[in-house]
């Protein structure tokens, strides 16, 4: 596959390896119990970025919520009007939350707060799965390798669930003592959930159900965990938990932090402060299905806010394709009037862009698109 120039530029920049970040790693979490009374200027966004900036939505708007139960009857065949509620969120957010989804609030619970746990370790101790920019795995506190660059106002852990060779319990925690087994479990149910939701965006689409989840490689697929940990920020206004994009894979499902918001959503140049329901999951389209439904479906910028009064854990599970095949509109979807938007590129070519940029809007799918 002839690599687009872009690609070639930042190879030839960045170097293929990325064995290391361009400067010295700072963790936001040390920073934040320091007691600063102001932001260092590394955390400061441009005033055209910041939190304030661009109109919020009113308080009481939110994305949709969708109830799962009942989704496929007992004949197999899915309930029709929760595809059609799941159909328009697709379409016109990008973003949902679904609820009596299957996985045991009990084990969504364990899961975040054996993850706040871990993140209240001593530094000394968190510090022996630090991670480097060639896979991101461990823990971390940045994206991207650019440098200089203005950086977030947050931690994380990042970690491979799929394929199976990657999955290497020696790079997960192993304290708290029951971390590696609840979040295997955790794993495990989310993948299911991920299959039925694959099998509805194929079926929205007048696709035989398996489509997706074959355009994405079958059970050969990735599968990956980011841990954010978001300290208490002495200047929230000036600052972002994460920076505004759009999700590179597939699909994800965030279990967010209930207690306490962050999480942002752009709809109509409006950003819409998601208000999580209790023992739900946050559902958003990511780039490779965007592709892969020619822009029927979209992913959506959106950010996370922080403050001053409360740390916030959420875990974002990343269901993506086989890393090395190429994503393209599906035939089916594609016709002379509805000519292909994005040639073909495979998963490992397209984050390439994350690994070396960091997070940029919708800058990395809109640079895709085919000339026309």
């Amino acid at each position: 596959m002839t690599k687009n120039k872009k690609e070639v530029n930042i190879e030839t920049r960045k170097g293929s390896t990325m064995d290391e970040w361009p400067e010295p790693i700072v963790r936001v979490q040390s920073l934040a119990e320091s007691n600063l009374s102001s932001l260092p200027d590394r955390y400061i966004k441009p005033a055209s970025q910041r939190p304030t900036t661009i109109e919020e939505a009113p308080a009481a708007t939110n994305i949709p919520i969708i109830d799962l139960e009942g989704l496929f009857l007992e004949d197999g065949s899915p309930d029709e009007a929760i595809m059609a509620q799941i159909s328009e969120a697709c379409r016109e957010w990008g973003f949902f939350q679904v609820l009596n989804h299957g996985v045991r609030p009990e084990l969504m619970d364990a899961a975040r707060e054996n993850w706040r746990e871990f993140f209240h370790l001593p530094v000394n101790e968190k510090e022996t799965h630090r991670n480097s920019p060639k896979t991101y795995e461990g823990y971390g506190s940045r994206l991207g390798v650019e440098k200089g660059a203005i950086l977030d106002w947050s931690d994380y852990y990042f970690l491979h669930l799929l394929p199976p060779h990657l999955k290497d319990f020696n790079k997960w925690p192993s304290f708290p003592p029951t971390i590696r087994e609840v979040i295997d479990e955790y794993g495990k149910e989310v993948v299911n959930l991920c299959g039925r939701i694959m099998k509805v965006l194929s079926l929205n689409l007048g696709l035989k159900e398996e489509k997706f989840q074959d355009a994405f490689g079958g059970e050969n697929i990735g599968a990956c965990l980011r841990v954010n940990y978001y300290p208490k920020c002495p200047r929230p206004e000036l600052a972002l938990g994460l920076s505004s994009h759009s999700d590179p894979g597939g699909m994800t499902i965030l279990l967010p932090d209930d207690q306490v918001f962050g999480l942002q959503v752009r709809k109509n140049d409006m950003w819409i402060t998601v208000k999580p329901h209790p023992h739900a999951f946050i559902v958003n389209i990511g780039d490779q299905i965007q592709i892969l439904s020619n822009s029927a479906y979209k992913s959506v910028e959106h950010r996370v806010i922080v403050n001053s009064e409360k740390e916030r854990v959420s875990l974002a599970f990343f269901y993506n394709p086989k890393s090395d095949i190429p994503i393209q509109p599906l035939q089916e979807l594609v016709s002379t009037h509805n000519p292909p938007l994005y040639p073909p590129m495979t998963f490992d070519q397209y984050r390439l862009f994350i690994r070396t940029q960091g997070p940029q809007g919708k800058s990395h799918v809109e640079s895709h698109v085919s000339p026309r």
